[in-house]
């Protein structure tokens, strides 16, 4: 099946979750939007880069429409539509007026239709999540590119995002909080994991990543230096209820792991909280402790994993007043210790930043695979 998939604010981060996961498969085709290739039904709630996912059709939209099933039979009830048009130089009249013929063609087949009003030529993520487009019966939403039209198998949920974030009983923004979207992507980033695969975050903190890798369905492993994160890490565990988990108290650079690790996704040490772009004395001494840390964790780890186990790992990047990131350049010294760099869909690595607009402190994402 061939899938249009919407990407992120970050498209590059988005593209290189999506290759990661589906291969070579995987075709930018706009600066937001990508398409690819699953014989399988595929999730967007497992894959935080993505806005919506699409699946291609065949038929016409409105014999789609007549013919829409529900796990009772024929849909019979009152249709809610959309139409998203992702084309190039799309108008939102043209998505607006694509959405009235559909309901008129409907109304000719003696069927009723609420049409969703577009304020763009596409349906923003808010409005068709909250309006439960393919998520409910006979909510549809048609995307449009060029002349391909896709239904909407699936929207970013922003409510459960928000409730697995700011629901959790442990939280602690001193520590900073890592996004459930990019523990999602960086577990991504590690490829189609096998079933049972027990994903490793050494630097644990709250437990997003072993909160998000247990959705997954993944028994996970987590290590934090802080007895406190530790303490957090498990109560969040157990408020999620987590099948299979383990978390110890352990510094990174000289614990040694019990149990066959298949995957490592984490978020590593940042450095200091900063308000403001840091005075070059100040970025010269968070760098080498930083870098101290990173690299002292995968020396440490590479004798404890078997040849081909994936790791994604965030790592720090901080905002010079010019406006750019400067990052720890660690590239050699971790090919050094027996890692290879993973290219994904041609990307480079410059293109792994994740940041908010203005954030100090970025995250440079790096996808590695053991020699």
């Amino acid at each position: 099946m061939k899938y249009l998939a919407v990407l992120g604010r970050l498209s590059y981060i988005s593209l290189a979750e999506l290759s990661a996961y589906f291969g070579d498969s995987v075709k930018k085709i706009a600066p937001n939007l990508a398409v690819f290739e699953s014989d399988k039904f595929v999730d967007i709630n497992r894959f935080g880069g993505a806005l919506k996912f699409g699946r291609l059709i065949s038929e016409k939209p409105i014999d789609y429409l007549l013919n829409l099933n529900t796990k009772d039979g024929k849909f019979s009830g009152k249709y809610t539509i959309g139409v998203s048009d992702y084309s190039k130089g799309a108008k939102k009249f043209k998505a607006q007026g694509e959405a009235l013929k559909l309901k008129r063609l409907l109304s000719k087949n003696g069927r009723s239709a609420r049409v969703l009003q577009n304020t763009d030529a596409v349906l923003s993520t808010a409005t068709s999540h909250h309006n439960q487009m393919g998520e409910k019966d006979g909510h549809v939403e048609f995307l449009i590119n060029g002349k391909e039209w896709y239904v909407l198998t699936g929207v970013q949920n922003i409510t459960a995002y928000k409730n697995r974030d700011q629901a959790r009983p442990a939280r602690d923004a001193k520590v900073g909080m890592l996004p459930p979207k990019l523990a999602q992507i960086l577990i991504n980033l590690c490829g189609p994991l096998p079933e049972n695969t027990r994903i490793l975050d050494p630097f644990c903190g709250t437990g997003v990543v072993l909160q998000e890798a247990s959705l997954m369905g993944y028994p996970v492993y987590g290590t934090d230096l802080s007895d406190r994160m530790i303490e957090y890490s498990e109560k969040n565990l157990k408020w999620l209820k987590a099948k299979e988990y383990k978390v110890e108290q352990g510094d990174a650079t000289n614990f040694t792991w019990t149990g066959k690790i298949g995957a490592v996704a984490c978020e590593t040490y940042l450095g200091a909280p900063m308000s403001q772009p840091p005075v070059e004395i100040k970025l010269k001494d968070q760098k080498q402790e930083c870098k101290r840390i990173v690299l002292g964790f995968l020396k440490n780890l590479s004798t404890q994993i078997e040849s081909k186990t994936p790791l994604a790992i965030a790592v720090p990047a901080w905002l010079r007043p010019d406006g750019h990131y400067e990052r720890l350049n660690i590239l050699d010294e971790i090919k050094d210790m027996g890692y290879n760099v993973e290219k994904l869909n041609h990307l480079s690595q410059e293109d792994m930043l994740y940041f908010r607009d203005g954030q100090i402190v970025a995250r440079e994402i790096i996808v590695l695979r053991k020699k």
